[in-house]
């Protein structure tokens, strides 16, 4: 029996975002898509959609089994516990996903199977012989050809000659078909530089068939007919876009109502993905493209994109706590054009603070409420006559709704922003022409000085219904203290009157939205910040971090080799650079814990006669009180850090055992303090 399509009484829309890789803590850069994803989903609600708005987690590959090897735990079992940091974080920044998918899901991983085993049966998917160029950290293939300076083009890291048999999915077959539909579909990736750098760096200088399938780990959705087989991650994460849906389960109402997608909103670094090897699969499957792939840029710090090993990423968490969730929400969406590059930097993030929502709507809400409550006992005063003056406010707020719904659906946030603030900045310039304070000195102007409160306090009502997309608190308190209290004003509808708001209202003065900030103290508290994320960072190298900025004393997949092993991944050395290390034998004479942590101790050391101090992560596996006495290998002449406010002089040497924890080298008692090793 042929089953009907859905149809909803709404006009439909499906947003995704990319799901993400649990392999380390998300910094803001990360939430940056998702946020932008909300803020679309909110809005399309708002103007009455029916909104699927899909997020999750990519949970297979061999770099987290390798990451779940060297912690010394499962891979479901590292990978739960970081999927409940991901989610956390979003309820955070208050991210209205309409479903959560993991790839680790029994609803994915078996419909991942059956289209595994359509793709083969129809002859898209064959079986040979792999040898290629492989990213671990980026879990991609590449050609030679395809390489930047023999390393992966994508995050510039070591590339391994991978040869093991495999499936290929016939992505060649593809190359014409999908050249024709972009050309014949300009909208479908945006914005343009990346339409054509998809044309002319991949798809016509020609297509290889893609490997999706690896024998030499576990961690994956096994091949249904050849279960020594795993899918390939890209071909395992791409589909969830349609698992999450339903599609090939008992139950696909949702597939056949929201597909396809409105739009996949992803980072620059993985549109290749979204739109060369995820459509050529679609075509395959003989189902429709999404409509659009909007490929962002980076938020930036100064020196570049944020990376957790240099310790200059910054955590939303802490920005939230400190300035408040729409502060942050703002920020990202307003200081960078979506779809070029950014930067983020302390000093903007203040200023815009300070400037934009302390200065301009803050103040613009104090003030109104204030004259309402000081000249109209605490109630909306009733509007009279209009002048040339109210009448220009009100056309601008008329016409910024149409203004704000053209940038949305460009996906031009910032300017949407921009928009709002241009009546933001009319509404307080309006307050100095009709200077309310002079029309109160006199009773004759009584009725003027309603009508000019009138119309600030109903443009900061439709402000709080055109800022609610991209701020979720903020209109609420807003329309707390202009007592807006039932929902037929706070619609995308109420936009369409000005007028609306019920004189005799009674308004409410609360604390200030956003309190104006000390710029020297925040920036000076945000550095500081700063410094103890670059600090941690290099205890991490020093101590052999595997979470590369925390103090496990284990190092990252992104050094590890195949077999975990460091000198997989490091180039050889002649022995005039071994030369250069000043390795010396060191007497533990004095051992304390690291307050507040969990994994570090400060050591006192003899060295020949002189007294070092050293910090090392090495809490887990050794008690302060076993260690005096210990002869162990100190780096002498490694360059002193401050770790946790304590100055680190040197580095002590030690390996890792089998659950990933430090084992201390050591040298025979006989060996004298200070000696050198050679």
């Amino acid at each position: 029996m042929e089953r009907k399509r859905i149809v909803s009484q709404k006009k439909t829309f499906y947003i995704t975002t990319p799901i993400y890789y649990p392999s380390a803590k998300l910094h803001i850069g990360n939430s940056y898509t998702t946020v932008a994803a909300d803020a679309m989903a909110r809005f399309k609600r708002m103007t009455g959609y029916d909104v699927m708005f899909l997020t999750g987690t990519d949970e297979h590959g061999q770099k987290i089994e390798k990451i779940a090897k060297a912690n010394g735990v499962a891979p479901r079992q590292y990978v739960d516990g970081i999927v409940a940091d991901i989610r956390k974080l979003w309820k955070l920044l208050d991210i209205s996903y309409d479903d959560f998918i993991r790839t680790t899901d029994e609803r994915h991983e078996k419909a991942v199977q059956k289209i595994f085993k359509r793709l083969y049966d129809q002859g898209d998917i064959y079986k040979g012989n792999y040898e290629g160029w492989y990213c671990t950290p980026c879990e991609s293939f590449w050609t030679k050809r395809q390489l930047k300076d023999g390393k992966c083009p994508d995050c510039g890291r070591d590339v391994e000659l991978v040869q093991e048999e495999s499936y290929f999915f016939r992505l060649s077959r593809y190359q014409d078909r999908l050249i024709q539909y972009i050309e014949e579909h300009p909208n479908f990736i945006q914005p343009l530089s990346r339409r054509n750098e998809m044309l002319n760096n991949f798809l016509r200088p020609g297509l290889e068939d893609l490997c999706v399938s690896r024998t030499s780990f576990r961690w994956g959705i096994p091949v249904p007919f050849d279960p020594k087989h795993v899918i390939y991650v890209w071909v395992d994460a791409l589909t969830n876009y349609i698992t999450a849906l339903g599609y090939l389960s008992d139950h696909p109402e949702k597939f056949e109502k929201y597909w396809p997608a409105d739009v996949h909103l992803v980072g620059k670094d993985i549109i290749r993905f979204h739109t060369i090897i995820w459509p050529a699969m679609l075509m395959a499957l003989d189902l429709p493209l999404p409509k659009k792939v909007f490929g962002h840029g980076w938020l930036l710090l100064e020196g570049g994109k944020m990376s957790k090993s240099k310790g200059n990423v910054v955590d939303p968490a802490v920005l939230v706590e400190r300035y408040g969730l729409d502060a942050v929400r703002y920020f990202l969406l307003r200081e960078v054009p979506f779809g070029a590059d950014g930067s983020f930097s302390n000093e903007e993030l203040v200023t815009r603070i300070n400037s934009d929502l302390a200065n301009d709507l803050g103040n613009l809400l104090s003030r109104t409420v204030a004259m309402i409550e000081k000249y109209f006992d605490g109630r909306v005063p009733v509007r009279g006559e209009a002048t040339a003056l109210d009448r220009e406010l009100e056309q601008m707020a008329m016409e910024v709704p149409g203004k704000v719904e053209k940038q949305m659906n460009d996906f031009q946030f910032s300017n949407a922003l921009a928009d709002i603030w241009k009546l933001i900045g009319r509404a307080n310039k309006y307050i100095d022409e009709t200077t309310p304070w002079i029309l109160a000195k006199s009773e004759k102007d009584r009725p003027r000085l309603g009508t000019v409160l009138y119309c600030l306090a109903e443009a900061l009502r439709m402000i709080s219904v055109l800022i609610q997309p991209f701020m979720p608190h903020t209109p609420g308190e807003i329309q707390k203290q202009l007592g807006i209290t039932g929902p037929e004003n706070t619609t995308w509808d109420s936009l369409k009157e000005f007028g609306r708001l019920k004189p005799g209202t009674r308004v409410m003065r609360g604390k200030a939205i956003f309190p104006r900030l000390d710029p020297a103290v925040e920036i000076a508290e945000l550095e500081q910040i700063r410094r103890k994320n670059e600090e941690r960072a290099k205890a991490a190298a020093s101590v052999g971090d595997s979470s590369r900025g925390g103090e496990s004393g284990r190092m990252s997949q992104q050094e590890q080799g195949p077999d975990g092993l460091e000198s997989d991944r490091l180039p050889e050395i002649a022995i005039k650079d071994f030369e250069k290390l000043d390795l010396r034998v060191a007497k533990v004479t004095a051992a304390e814990r690291v307050e507040k942590t969990r994994k570090l101790l400060k050591l006192t050391l003899d060295v020949g006669g002189q007294v070092r101090q050293v910090v090392s992560g090495i809490a887990e596996s050794y008690r302060p009180e076993d260690l005096p006495g210990r002869k162990v290998i100190l780096v002498a002449n490694l360059k002193p850090v401050k770790l946790r406010g304590i100055r680190s002089e040197g580095m002590i040497l030690a390996a890792s055992d089998d659950s990933g924890k430090p084992v201390l080298a050591t040298v025979s008692e006989e060996a004298p303090s200070g000696s050198r090793v050679e």
